[in-house]
């Protein structure tokens, strides 16, 4: 790590992290089964939730060129629409698509995150070369170099999400996304090691954006293109470094300028573990519920009871919803809730919907069922705590278990308890889960294309050799027109 001498104009050698990374990401070789197997379905689930995102104007005025008409032909399309965009561009539209409904895959460690965040860049700019390879009659690359990129960018990210908590200093965990987005974009436009390294440093040197947008009382929709933001930001850094621009090799650890003194406090950024394939083989999905996932054990346990207290709402005294310490810190929220943004990050929220409903979709944050007294009623009744057993576990790299437990107190005392400790889209349920994941592409599918594209969508991940097929194939079976 850099030791400079601020006040020296000579330039030191770059901070061992953004080498590490960069070395990761240039020279090594993924040979995990499992995590290419974890990859496809991740893919899946991602085009999922993009898909499904593309019912809501608020999302859809957000897609496409900046400025209208500026389009690409032969740029980078985006799953589910028309548009052909310049790489940077077709970044943002499927990073925000993606992130839009709070649907897709997670990570929680001291930083959290969605790894899949990152498919933005990669998709955009896998894409854009593949169509560009085929024009000067070279090679396209394939759904397995999609799938490279991904194990390499859930890695970067969450990793670095393992030991550095950039919540705790007011920073939001796109910043990850940015970092790894521009490693791997940069790799696979053909970039060197010190192109690498200088893409990176200038992703650090741009900051982190403030966390307010997620939180009360400032909840609002940034939080959902806040990805598509990062996504974007990473293809143009890596585009740039193509072309030569410098770097900053002491980034993180100039004395008093750079990010570690500025924005992290003084503390030293670190790399908890080698660099390797762990993060996708051990990511959650959200695979039933579309809600911020510290609340996502409290939502089945709501489900669960659900039958039981459906019919006795008005003899309910009390609810009691136990949860880990991050659950209580992030999602616990009183008062008024002023938008979908704001009701899908209140954990009181999501357990009431689905004990009044049985149920809980996308739709349920918007205003029709918010306006539903009895929401706000029961809300009323709740008591948040949490559960020190819950946040041990949480941390534990062995476990990485979300519990939340759920206590419905009725007047006649009666009490109607549930306790689960992992999520149905957590490692130890992926055989319960892929199915059902399997099921929510194949849905998102069915009602977003006519029924001959949907099918031959569909059929795409039945094929055996779906590892090897060219990009700019797999992207033109997902436009829409």
């Amino acid at each position: 790590m850099s030791s400079h001498d601020y006040k020296s104009a000579q330039r030191p050698s770059p901070d061992d992290l953004l080498v590490a990374i960069a070395d990761y990401t240039s020279n090594y070789r993924i040979d995990s089964t499992q995590a290419y197997e974890t990859a496809r379905y991740c893919l899946m689930d991602t085009l999922a939730c993009g898909l499904q995102a593309l019912k809501y104007p608020a999302c859809t005025k957000l897609l496409g060129p900046v400025v209208p008409g500026a389009t690409m032909p032969g740029g980078s399309r985006v799953p589910g629409t028309s548009y052909e965009l310049d790489p940077v561009m077709g970044a943002f539209s499927i990073g925000a698509m993606v992130r839009w409904l709070d649907f897709n895959d997670t990570w929680l460690a001291a930083e959290w995150g969605h790894p899949s965040d990152n498919l933005g860049a990669i998709l955009s700019v896998a894409d854009y070369l593949s169509r560009r390879a085929i024009l000067l009659g070279e090679k396209p690359l394939t759904v397995r170099d999609v799938l490279t990129s991904m194990i390499k960018a859930h890695e970067i990210q969450g990793v670095l999400a393992l030991e550095n908590s950039f919540n705790r200093v007011g920073l939001d965990h796109v910043l990850l996304v940015r970092v790894a987005s521009t490693a791997v974009a940069t790799q696979m436009l053909g970039g060197s090691m010190e192109q690498i390294v200088n893409a990176l440093s200038n992703a650090w040197i741009d900051g982190g954006a403030l966390r307010t947008y997620r939180h009360a009382p400032n909840t609002g929709s940034r939080k959902s293109w806040a990805a598509g933001d990062a996504t974007s930001r990473a293809v143009r850094h890596a585009l740039f470094a193509l072309k030569n621009e410098m770097g900053y090799p002491s980034a993180l650890t100039a004395k008093t300028w750079g990010f570690q003194d500025v924005l992290f406090k003084g503390k030293t950024l670190t790399l908890a573990q080698p660099l390797g394939s762990y993060v996708m083989e051990n990511v959650l999905f959200k695979i039933s519920f579309p809600a911020e996932f510290h609340s996502q054990t409290a939502v089945e346990c709501a489900m669960a009871l659900h039958p039981q207290v459906k019919d006795r709402l008005a003899q309910i005294e009390r609810i009691v919803i136990e949860t880990q310490e991050p659950g209580v810190r992030i999602i616990d929220k009183t008062g008024p809730l002023a938008n979908p943004a704001d009701r899908d990050h209140c954990l009181q929220y999501m357990v009431a919907v689905p004990l009044i409903f049985g149920r809980l979709t996308a739709a349920d944050y918007e205003d029709g069922v918010a306006n539903d007294p009895r929401i706000d009623s029961l809300r009323a009744k709740m008591e948040v705590k949490e559960n020190t057993t819950f946040t041990k576990e949480y941390y534990e790299r062995d476990k990485r278990h979300i519990g939340n437990a759920l206590t419905v107190i009725m007047n006649d005392g009666e009490k109607l308890h549930l306790r689960i400790d992992f999520p149905i889209g957590h490692r130890k349920r992926r055989v319960e889960g892929m199915p059902v994941l399997v099921k929510k592409f194949r849905d998102s599918v069915a009602a977003h294309y006519p029924p001959k594209q949907s099918e031959a969508i569909k059929s795409l991940f039945d094929r055996a050799d779906l590892d090897s097929l060219p990009v700019n194939e797999f992207m033109a079976a997902l436009v829409a027109n």
